[in-house]
């Protein structure tokens, strides 16, 4: 692609040395540096835009009356004009550069790496953001080791952008120092819901529409055959127990993060069973929400129960290529996933 210019000149000035003078491939020319200006810095687009010169003024001598004169003013005016295009596209180029090194960072705080093993409690994450310039949306997760178990946290924000990405940001940094300062669920997602709150007053969003968050919070204590479950809104994770897969649906819904004022806030805890190699998945609704080009959702509770027993990473991979198969690559929403697996011994 980076040649495209080179060889679009070679063939405009074969077609001209190889025709009459009457088809006047010559004129064309000037569209090698403009091409240039696509993909090429400065320095080379001009240079390009010389030799194009140079041509014109060799065919000249060959074939005289071609209108020389009127195609090298041409060749000229857009020799500079590209040259000024390359410019800003590099500025551009810069610019979007550095805005995803801000990208990045930001990712690193919302979405630290975790680690693969909490004792006997193996996890793994994915994260896809929709738009690959983004790098990290509303979406977001954390994982903590406290004394009364290992603490999970899945959410997404609604919106987009860098208001979404801060109002993730701060729930996540509320359940970070709440999951190991509360003893039981209900006061870390108090926490979590004053924390959302608090952001969302010192930034409150742009139109009428409320800033809120789906949340849910699993607690698997040290040692225990039983996971707490505390869905504020979100999508029920789904459990695989020997090839079998149910959603663990709450009894009652717990109210969303930055509702509670409105609505009361009542939360309410669900205790499952969870024995070693039973496997937990926790997704966000962009998972569940990935369309085929008919339309059609993607069958996540239908692919979850096809797969054979596998490590929480191995499952993850083929979900990762899976979604991106069946949406062509072309996600509408953000997606996040944990898969969660209890060993028999730690290590």
């Amino acid at each position: 692609m980076r040649l495209s210019p080179v060889i679009l000149t070679v063939v405009i000035a074969s077609l001209a040395y190889a025709t009459p003078p009457q088809m006047a491939f010559s004129r064309l020319l000037p569209a090698a540096p403009a091409l240039a200006a696509a993909m090429w810095p400065v320095l080379p687009t001009v240079l390009l835009g010389t030799v194009c010169l140079f041509l014109m003024i060799g065919l000249s001598l060959v074939f005289p009356g071609l209108g020389t004169w009127w195609t090298a003013g041409g060749i000229i005016a857009v020799t500079v004009a590209a040259a000024y295009g390359s410019h800003i596209r590099l500025q551009r180029e810069r610019t979007l550069f550095q805005v995803r090194l801000v990208a990045d960072a930001a990712q690193q705080v919302v979405l630290s790496p975790l680690p693969r093993r909490f004792g006997s409690v193996e996890i793994e994450s994915l994260y896809l953001a929709a738009a690959a310039e983004a790098r990290i949306g509303g979406d977001f997760y954390e994982v903590v080791d406290t004394r009364w178990g290992v603490r999970l946290l899945i959410g997404d924000v609604r919106g987009k952008g860098l208001p979404a990405v801060g109002a993730a940001a701060a729930i996540v940094n509320a359940f970070r120092e709440a999951a190991h300062d509360e003893a039981d669920m209900v006061s870390v997602a108090r926490r979590l819901d004053a924390g959302s709150t608090r952001y969302n007053a010192s930034f409150p969003p742009e139109g009428p529409m409320e800033r809120f968050a789906t949340a849910l919070l699993v607690e698997i204590p040290h040692g225990g055959r039983h996971i707490e479950i505390l869905n504020c809104g979100h999508p029920p994770p789904l459990f695989l127990n020997h090839g079998e897969v149910r959603a663990l649906e709450p009894t009652t819904p717990s109210p969303l993060l930055n509702l509670a004022e409105l609505i009361g806030d009542h939360y309410t805890v669900d205790t499952f069973d969870f024995a070693p190699g039973d496997l937990l998945l926790l997704y966000t609704d962009g998972v569940a929400e990935a369309r085929a080009h008919d339309g059609e959702f993607f069958p996540l509770t239908a692919w979850l129960r096809r797969q054979p027993p596998a490590p929480p990473q191995e499952l993850l991979t083929a979900l990762h290529r899976d979604l991106l198969r069946y949406s062509r690559g072309r996600l509408d929403d953000d997606i996040a996933a944990l898969a969660v697996r209890l060993c028999e011994t730690s290590r």
